[in-house]
């Protein structure tokens, strides 16, 4: 079982070597994983488990908005929830080491679900649809990118945007449980956070379009390619 300082070294060296140490936000979200996801990993539970509950309270949340009133403000518990388990799970996998290709494919579809969910759930509660629409879109658009660029071959993490998903997920909760606890206001917060949602992720599709252009570009297309 690893400690916690063999554990950021791997998770560093999963996300490109990022510098973990140079981030005090990224130190804490590690700590908090850590200290989450250790009793999981002691009991052998698999982190596709983990994965597949944060999956079920992603969708969840746009099902409790639905419903309107206070019931945001459980939404929005429901969008911390979610957040812990995007954690906890590469933690565990990380722990166990069980980390798998496959299983970074499920978190990314459980992270785009819960996107979408979110703004789902700001649409129901009075935001504006087409203004929801582009925040989903971009979004969505903007982790094609960085996948695509990964896919292309460029390891490093690359450009920390605007939007990132801690980033969407504060934005997304934080207007859920102020819907929630004042629900007279919540369709004025709910289009100021999805018109908010959707500026930040058009300044990250720009962010990221440049940065992957410029580490990209002369790189030839497939890795053999170089040898000759």
């Amino acid at each position: 079982m690893d400690d916690h300082e063999d554990y950021v070294a791997r998770w560093s060296r999963a996300h490109g070597d990022y510098d973990v140490a140079g981030s005090r936000p990224a130190r804490l979200w590690l700590r908090v994983s850590h200290v989450l996801a250790a009793p999981l990993a002691r009991r052998g539970v698999p982190p596709s488990w983990v994965t597949g509950v944060g999956g079920i309270g992603a969708v969840a949340i746009a099902g409790v908005a639905a419903l309107g009133g206070r019931w945001a403000l459980l939404a929005a518990g429901l969008v911390v929830v979610v957040a812990l388990l995007d954690g906890v799970d590469g933690a565990v996998a990380e722990l166990t080491g069980a980390a798998t290709a496959w299983g970074r494919v499920l978190d990314q579809i459980v992270d785009r679900v819960g996107d979408v969910g979110m703004v789902t759930a700001l649409w129901l509660l009075g935001a504006p649809g087409p203004v929801c629409a582009a925040a989903a879109v971009l979004t969505v658009l903007d982790e094609s990118i960085r996948s695509s660029a990964s896919a292309a071959g460029m390891a490093e993490i690359g450009v920390v945007t605007v939007a990132e998903r801690p980033s969407r997920l504060v934005l997304g909760g934080v207007a859920l449980a102020v819907a929630g606890i004042v629900p007279s206001v919540a369709g004025l917060v709910v289009t100021v956070a999805a018109s908010l949602w959707a500026l930040l992720a058009l300044l990250a599709t720009t962010q990221l379009v440049v940065n992957v252009r410029r580490r990209l570009r002369g790189r030839p297309r497939h890795p053999d390619d170089a040898a000759t």
